[in-house]
């Protein structure tokens, strides 16, 4: 009779275990997730913070090409440029080298995600009380804040490059830089969704990062080039904030009325499609919304069962 009261008292006593252990699990909802955002973008910070050879690494290649190659360059160039004591080919190329400053520390801010599934830390992540879309936008706003900040710090270099310190230059580039680390980040993120091997993440990274940076005109004006050229560039997102970003250091040069008219028409044109001039705007929310739309696409990956 002993053994029949106590079987039913220890049933009871592991339903009210397995009832707490169900309670203790916060429920899915807005305040978690936004708490997730919070923790996977500070999650970036700290892993930049502490990963001094990388901050320092990802300088050295826009320093090259703004110093170097943009000297060697502009001795080609002379004959084309405008002669003005205030302007010279590393201002031409100081937009570009800035947007290429945060190309490549977004994308491989990205890259994170599979070391982090090589590892299985991510799986620990996915398997969390709160949506996969959240670790996304979380990994996203990290990317950029980093890119961004490397951004910062070519922009103290402006003055190398004739390029004025404005603050109204200065904030409009920050926010341009933003954008794009946004997008550049996002795109990396969903190209991190699919690839498993850190290595071919690596090698997708090489084969088109360089491709975008030197298709948007960073380097070289988007006029006069073939029509196949052309279309490619068009379809480039570099190309729509290295053109505004080009265009606002030209408006806050110092030189004479003429020479700028001189200097938009040879060097800044403006983005076309089928002589279709594309507003600044325009040409920004373009960016914009490919960012969003690469960071919707990567949620959708990520929301896929593992």
């Amino acid at each position: 009779m002993a053994t029949q009261t106590t079987q039913p008292s220890a049933a009871a006593d592991v339903g009210t275990v397995i009832d707490r252990i169900r309670v203790s699990v916060p429920e899915r909802g807005l305040r978690h997730d936004l708490r997730a955002v919070i923790i996977v973008w500070r999650r970036e910070l700290i892993r930049f913070r502490t990963d001094r050879v990388r901050a320092v690494t990802s300088l050295v290649q826009p320093f090259l090409f703004l110093f170097i190659l943009g000297t060697g360059l502009g001795t080609l160039a002379g004959g084309s440029l405008p002669h003005s004591a205030n302007f010279d080919f590393k201002t031409f190329i100081y937009p570009g080298v800035l947007a290429m400053s945060v190309l490549f520390t977004a994308m491989f801010s990205a890259a994170s995600i599979v070391w982090d599934r090589e590892f299985g830390f991510l799986r620990e992540i996915l398997v969390a009380p709160v949506s996969r879309g959240a670790i996304v936008v979380g990994k996203c706003l990290g990317g950029a804040t980093i890119a961004t900040f490397q951004g910062l710090i070519f922009l103290c270099l402006a003055w190398f490059a004739h390029v004025p310190y404005d603050p109204l230059l200065i904030l409009g580039l920050i926010g341009m830089l933003l954008l794009l680390s946004f997008t550049v980040t996002a795109f990396g993120v969903m190209m991190a969704a699919r690839i498993r091997q850190f290595q071919a993440f690596m090698a997708v990274t090489q084969m088109l990062v360089m491709p975008l940076f030197f298709l948007s005109g960073a380097l070289y004006p988007l006029n006069g080039l073939p029509a196949w050229l052309t279309v490619l560039t068009r379809i480039d997102p570099l190309t729509y904030v290295v053109g505004p970003m080009r265009h606002l250091v030209f408006s806050h040069l110092s030189v004479p009325p003429y020479v700028m008219t001189v200097i938009n028409s040879r060097l800044a044109p403006n983005i076309t499609w089928g002589g279709w001039v594309v507003p600044v705007w325009f040409s920004l929310l373009i960016v914009a919304l490919m960012g969003l739309a690469m960071m919707a696409v990567a949620i959708a990956e990520f929301s896929k069962t593992e």
